[in-house]
């Protein structure tokens, strides 16, 4: 599980995340939603210790993410942030590869070799191995990411607005490995996501925000209702129940 209990971030006498206390069930996808400057990727990179919070805590299975060694928490948490561009020329193969560096610290073993085709067979990449990342089409160059964090190997992954600028059909595929990787490989999956009816679809747990707090939070039946996500997102919202699925649409 991951808690938060009074976490809070702020620059000068901006606050971005205000005391925020949320419990992210182990096991499953969780969904990040709401508008822009909510606060999600904020309180992403608080839980990933990659932002220092202002005040408040984070324990990861109960792991004060402050003090715990940094080689130690890479092997229970994996973060895949939005800015994922590298300046370097790698191939496919090498940038999943350091997805291993917190176990082996770049002495691949036979073990670590295993990990690097297992990712790249799950995200169904291995015939982009040799190639470059400059070469390939957005949704590839994500996949190759993906591939990258899964190969870390932990009981965590965070991934922050993995759809962006993908269209929809690799969008659908890209949260069809997620929710595989939960279900099949028993990850706990966290996303921070913008598209509403990919997390009321995909995710078993939702939490919502909005100015830097969170204002719902449970399955996709507690969140996803017109009345809450029209004061989340402050306009009309409708929501229609489809094959036992809600589904969103809005419009001004």
């Amino acid at each position: 599980m991951i808690e938060t209990h009074a976490l809070t971030k702020r620059y000068g006498t901006t606050t971005v995340v205000d005391n925020v206390s949320v419990r992210i069930p182990k096991g499953g996808l969780t969904s990040i939603i709401g508008p822009n400057g909510a606060g999600k990727s904020t309180l992403m990179m608080l839980i990933s210790r990659l932002l220092p919070a202002t005040s408040g805590t984070v324990k990861v299975d109960e792991m004060n993410v402050v003090n715990t060694p940094t080689a130690l928490l890479a092997q229970r948490l994996a973060i895949l942030r939005q800015d994922n561009h590298i300046s370097v020329r790698l191939s496919v193969s090498d940038l999943v590869a350091f997805g291993r560096y917190p176990h082996s610290k770049g002495r691949f073993t036979h073990d670590d070799r295993g990990h690097i085709e297992r990712a790249l067979e799950y995200l169904g990449i291995i015939s982009l191995r040799d190639r470059f990342l400059d070469e390939l089409s957005g949704g590839q160059r994500q996949r190759a990411f993906i591939a990258m964090v899964l190969c870390q190997d932990t009981d965590y992954l965070l991934l922050d607005e993995p759809l962006n600028s993908l269209d929809l059909k690799h969008a659908t595929a890209t949260m069809k490995i997620l929710r595989r990787a939960a279900d099949e490989l028993g990850k706990t999956v966290v996303l921070v996501l913008h598209d509403i009816n990919f997390a009321s679809y995909y995710s078993d747990h939702i939490i919502a925000m909005s100015a830097g707090r969170v204002h719902y939070e449970g399955s996709p039946n507690h969140v996803i209702t017109a009345e809450r996500l029209g004061q989340l997102y402050d306009m009309n919202i409708n929501v229609h129940e489809l094959c036992g699925q809600r589904i969103v649409t809005y419009y001004e």
